[in-house]
């Protein structure tokens, strides 16, 4: 996974195609709504269960892989944001590329529900350079539910990057890659070994606090959790809180426009990429 290059000759094709066709760019998700609720399941290119890893590698199109992954709440409110995403997707890839922010971006879309009610708690999608990363976004399934206890899955997603994702960048030349949560809920205090058996696949003795997926996950991994405004707990001072606790003040971000979160996440690996660089010897 992440050979090629992103076209956005071909992006553009793609809206036309749909547009003719009277579809949209989520056309999956509109139609497994439509189906009876026991076919309506993860798309396979994004069923994490019993995937041993989803890996961002170097090849000879991109030999300095960075990986990038944007992982989306898609209960209530939060659904949107997606679309808004594809909508934008040009600009982050042309961001992270043609302004010299990151040459050899890889990108990993997935998606956070809740494990307690939902049938698509996690879905995780594949490392991609090129157009490819158009279709892993666009399997999403805006499952648009969540539990209401102002609660949701983010713990599985957390697990995930750190049991099961593995790249070059760290491998090789011991560079953390970027993981962005968005959301507007806190997290479970716990990731339950029952759901992790049930989605996953992997057998725990035990569960494992947040506190310690966290720590396992940012000893490769820049990890930050956006709040895009407008959506339904945004504006409640303890989410901010919550979070700044888990992360760090500094890896908690506002995004003022959720259309903008394409700007935002292309700015903030540029940031810190630009700061190692000036950094080296």
């Amino acid at each position: 996974m992440g050979s090629g290059y992103w076209s956005t000759d071909v992006y553009a094709s793609n809206a036309s195609l749909r547009a003719a066709t009277g579809k949209s760019a989520f056309d999956y998700s509109d139609t497994i709504h439509q189906r009876p609720v026991e076919e309506q399941v993860v798309h396979e290119t994004l069923n994490p269960l019993d995937v041993k890893f989803r890996e961002s590698r170097d090849n000879d199109d991109h030999p300095l892989s960075v990986p990038v992954a944007v992982m989306f709440d898609v209960t209530g409110s939060m659904s949107v944001v997606p679309r808004y995403m594809q909508e934008t997707l040009p600009e982050l890839v042309d961001a992270l590329r043609l302004k010299g922010f990151v040459e050899d971006g890889q990108i990993l879309f997935g998606a956070i529900g809740d494990a307690y009610t939902d049938r698509a708690p996690l879905q995780v999608g594949q490392f991609e350079a090129d157009n490819r990363v158009e279709d892993h976004l666009g399997n999403i399934w805006l499952e648009g539910n969540g539990g209401g206890q102002n609660k949701e899955s983010y713990e599985l997603a957390l697990y995930f990057f750190a049991r099961h994702v593995v790249t070059d960048q760290w491998e090789k030349r011991q560079k953390k890659g970027y993981l962005f949560l968005t959301g507007d809920e806190h997290a479970y205090p716990k990731v339950n070994h029952t759901q992790v058996r049930r989605i996953i696949g992997d057998d725990l003795d035990e569960d494992i606090t947040t506190e310690a997926i966290i720590a396992e996950v940012q000893e490769r991994w820049h990890v930050y959790f956006v709040i895009p405004s407008g959506t339904s707990h945004a504006n409640d001072p303890a989410l901010k809180t919550h979070w700044e606790g888990l992360l760090g003040v500094e890896n908690v971000l506002w995004l003022d426009d959720p259309k903008r979160l394409a700007d935002l996440v292309a700015e903030t690996v540029g940031g810190i990429e630009d700061a190692e660089r000036n950094s080296a010897p």
